[in-house]
């Protein structure tokens, strides 16, 4: 039986990174699926709308759009309703323009389609195309196209019923100067490097990333794509209490009077 695969983004339907991850998925598969926001999600995190209706507008075979959905909203009407009787074996999420790494994952909507698909019981991989802002605010995905099959097929070999959701980024260098596929921790940034930022227009802000909080971990994501030229993939565990504290928590009480 040939693997199910659902497609969703963050960045819309018709963006040209969700046209990349299908190519990436028809490389492996006959059985393919797209439900994707309507418009842009990005920083949607793992919103789910409710008490609000959402609607299905069908741009081809398997192909939808959810109008104002979230990722996680689109991944589950997928899972749940669009797929019928058999939800997909496999959630790609992406591919996105631009990188998601360290703690901006946990605001990602890209990485919120590949969460929702593991809790909805398939493999989830969320891919991102790393971009240099200071060249560019335009990705190349040439090596999304050239290593993405690949990538995926590697990290499906080495899955073992991990309880994870994978977190890809391509770096942005040539495909001849990818030096390979290298599995790393995710950067804990010494703060949150989501931030106000102030509007020209009097009264007005944005939410802003300004600046990469330092120091980094020459070890983790954001150095190793940055200075490495390598595919990182890292895994992001669903069961997220930490057993430490949990432990140190065991001995808490009421006092009685």
């Amino acid at each position: 039986m040939s693997l199910r695969i659902l497609i969703t983004n963050d960045d819309g339907v018709d963006a040209p990174g969700i046209a990349i991850m299908a190519d990436i998925a028809h490389a492996m598969s006959d059985d393919v699926w797209i439900v994707a926001p309507d418009g842009n999600q990005s920083g949607a995190g793992h919103r789910f709308t409710f008490g609000r209706e959402l609607s299905f507008d069908s741009r081809g075979p398997r192909r939808f759009a959810v109008t104002g959905g979230s990722p996680a909203d689109c991944v589950v009407a997928g899972m749940t309703h669009i797929l019928g009787d058999r939800p997909a074996d496999l959630v790609l999420s992406g591919v996105n323009a631009g990188q998601n790494l360290g703690d901006i994952v946990n605001c990602s909507g890209t990485a919120a389609g590949a969460r929702e698909g593991v809790l909805q019981g398939a493999i989830g991989i969320a891919m991102s195309q790393s971009m240099d802002y200071e060249v560019s605010h335009k990705p190349d995905w040439a090596n999304a196209r050239r290593y993405g099959a690949e990538v995926v097929s590697a990290i499906l070999a080495a899955h073992d019923g991990d309880d994870v959701f994978y977190n890809v980024n391509f770096p942005f260098c040539t495909t001849e100067e990818v030096v390979g596929l290298t599995a790393v921790a995710h950067q804990r940034f010494s703060r949150s490097p989501i931030r106000y930022y102030p509007s020209d227009n009097e009264g007005q802000f944005f939410m802003a990333i300004p600046e990469t909080p330092q120091p980094l971990d020459p070890a983790a994501d954001f150095e190793v794509l940055r200075r490495g030229n390598a595919i990182t993939v890292t895994p992001f565990a669903l069961q997220q209490t930490h057993n430490g504290a949990l432990k140190r928590l065991g001995g808490l009480s009421l006092k009685r009077s």
